[in-house]
């Protein structure tokens, strides 16, 4: 493999050169210097010439892989990420990767070269309209209409993906690569989103004047607006518990006395108690979606006659799911610290009663992470009967005691992401943060095969940061050649495979709902995924003891980062399950006919 010459003099000024290089010096002029894909004949005159620009090509196993990646790498670094493949079947794998990029906001441009102009239509090899595809993921889709419009339609892409916030998709014609055009080098432009309206900033700060049980919700548009400290520095204007919003662990710190942990499913009961007492909701970046605000541990929690303030850089967003009684359409940042200029030092109704509730976040806090500790296992009927079985075998451990361990474990600065499923779902109450961008897990879409790619793709954007995935079996399954690519580019992961030969977040709906009888919900067998991870050239390790498990995700952080090791750490897990994902969409069976009316 020959070094990259680094060569990033941006071109300015009309000039002639070959759609390819417009192609080609457009990413430069977006500070491009990773693209993930797999390499082919559709986009090779391009690819041609990454080398000489700078721009290092990741190939992965799959493209669904690559999708993933470049969504982990846009989220760990605020940057684009950039995804290519072959037309027609490597474009295709993307869909559901660019799907989850998507629902978590991230600005990828997954560039889409398609079938020749001379043979669209005619059915040839690897055509596909791939435009359909990607229209209900997208933000923009860019089609190059003839090559002499090439640098336009790629800068567009890529200016709507960081404007828009979400995937756009740049689709050419293979054969546009080709030919000699005169084009001038678009510079990117990127918008000001700003503060809002002065009427909506004064009517929520007249509803925060007034407010004696404030609470701020902090989603995923704090940490793309890197708005954190100023979410901490309202918070603390207001003395106001903070919750995240469903799968953004990361939007507050976790060391901080008004932090209250997750919203949604497995999250922290604490932070449900808190916001259950509102009579001020400010959901600062957060279209509060609905799978994040469904009760939980038999709870109601939102509070339905607070006074809600929403934020978010898309007004479509504002109101859209809960009733708001304020709208700000602005960024996250900049909206709180407005609210924070306007509010000055002025008396709040809130003044009065902030030690008091600073003194009820630190007990309400503190008796949820007693009642953590405590929860060391499942206590349903289904997890005690399959636990009584494990300790009869022997070496299978509670996910609740691994997640805890894992927990402790996990060093500063940690980049860690999820797949979906029952353990992976379970672990959002144990996962804490001190720095934004470092929890990436797969949102409202919700696919399996997320975690490993996508922290590869952070780990490539920020290979300073121990990088760490965790997965069950069955959604491990689906991505875990992606060890291939870790170990042949050298971005070093650590990945946790909850080892418990199930698919747990389904199953769980067949024990409450469907008297236990399992369909399709098993995965026994002997393979061993800490020998196949070894036999891809990672190192591989089985954990089947409770004590072992800390200094197994140590060992191998150390080897991550000291010798650029990936490791695979195989959990020996029981089959105990949590709560499931949608308790509220299913509902016991009703047969009629006489052959099934066992079946209920």
């Amino acid at each position: 493999m020959t070094k990259l010459t680094q060569t990033r003099e941006a071109v300015t000024g009309p000039q002639k050169m070959t759609p390819s290089e417009a192609f080609v010096e457009t990413l430069v002029a977006n500070d491009v210097e990773t693209v993930f894909g797999i390499m082919g004949s559709a986009f090779m005159d391009a690819m041609d010439i990454f080398e000489p620009a700078g721009i290092r090509l990741i190939s992965v196993v799959h493209e669904q892989g690559a999708a993933h990646m470049a969504d982990g790498f846009a989220r760990a670094s605020g940057r684009h990420g950039v995804v290519i493949g072959q037309n027609g079947p490597g474009i295709s794998n993307c869909v559901t990767g660019i799907a989850a990029a998507f629902w978590a906001h991230s600005p990828v441009v997954i560039v889409t070269p398609e079938a020749g102009t001379t043979g669209i239509g005619l059915g040839g090899f690897q055509e596909a309209n791939q435009l359909p595809m990607f229209q209900e993921f997208t933000k923009y889709q860019g089609h190059v209409t003839h090559p002499s419009r090439m640098a336009e339609f790629t800068g567009r892409c890529f200016d709507r993906a960081m404007s828009e916030s979400g995937p756009t998709q740049l689709n050419i014609p293979r054969d546009y690569f080709y030919g000699e055009i005169v084009a001038e080098i678009p510079q990117p432009r990127r918008i000001d989103r700003g503060a809002g309206g002065a009427d909506a900033l004064e009517e929520a700060v007249a509803l925060i004047r007034q407010a004696t049980a404030p609470v701020i919700v902090s989603g995923g548009g704090v940490v793309m607006a890197d708005g954190v400290d100023a979410c901490v520095a309202l918070a603390e204007r207001l003395t106001s518990p903070v919750v995240n919003s469903y799968q953004h662990n990361d939007s507050f710190p976790a060391s901080h006395p008004l932090w209250a942990g997750p919203l949604g499913y497995q999250g922290s009961k604490a932070g449900m108690e808190l916001l259950s007492q509102a009579d001020v909701v400010i959901a600062l970046g957060t279209r509060l979606g609905p799978f994040g605000t469904l009760p939980q541990y038999g709870q109601e929690y939102w509070p339905v006659n607070a006074k809600v303030i929403q934020i978010d850089s898309d007004h479509r967003q504002l109101g859209l799911v809960k009733k708001i009684s304020v709208g700000i359409c602005g960024d996250a940042r900049a909206v709180a610290e407005e609210l924070l200029r306007r509010l000055g030092d002025t008396e709040l109704a809130g003044d009065a009663g902030a030690a008091e509730r600073g003194e009820r976040i630190k007990t309400v806090k503190a008796d949820w992470e007693r009642e953590l500790s405590e929860w060391t296992h499942e206590r349903d009927d289904y997890s005690l009967d399959v636990i009584e079985e494990a300790e009869a075998q022997g070496g299978l451990l509670h996910p609740r005691q691994v997640l805890r361990e894992l927990e402790l474990a996990l060093p500063e600065g940690v980049m860690l992401s999820t797949d979906i499923g029952n353990i992976n779902a379970i672990a959002h109450s144990y996962l804490r943060f001190e720095q934004p961008r470092s929890f990436f897990a797969p949102m409202s879409f919700g696919n399996c095969g997320y975690a490993l790619p996508t922290i590869i793709g952070a780990k490539a954007a920020a290979p300073e940061r121990p990088a760490v995935a965790y997965a069950g079996d069955g959604a491990w399954a689906m991505s875990m050649g992606e060890v291939l690519t870790a170990v042949r580019h050298e971005l070093p992961v650590t990945a946790v495979v909850f080892r418990n030969r199930q698919w747990g977040a389904e199953k769980k709906n067949q024990v409450d709902f469907y008297g236990r009888r399992f369909v399709a919900g098993e995965l026994d067998g002997d393979e061993s995924f800490a020998e196949i991870a070894r036999s891809m050239g990672a190192a591989g390790v089985v954990v089947d003891r409770l004590e072992d498990v800390g200094p197994a995700l140590t060992a191998a952080i150390e080897e991550q980062m000291a010798h650029g090791v990936t490791t695979v750490i195989e959990v020996m897990c029981t089959q105990e399950l949590g709560d499931p994902f949608r308790r509220d969409a299913l509902s016991k069976p009703v047969r009629f006919l006489e052959k099934y009316r066992d079946y209920v």
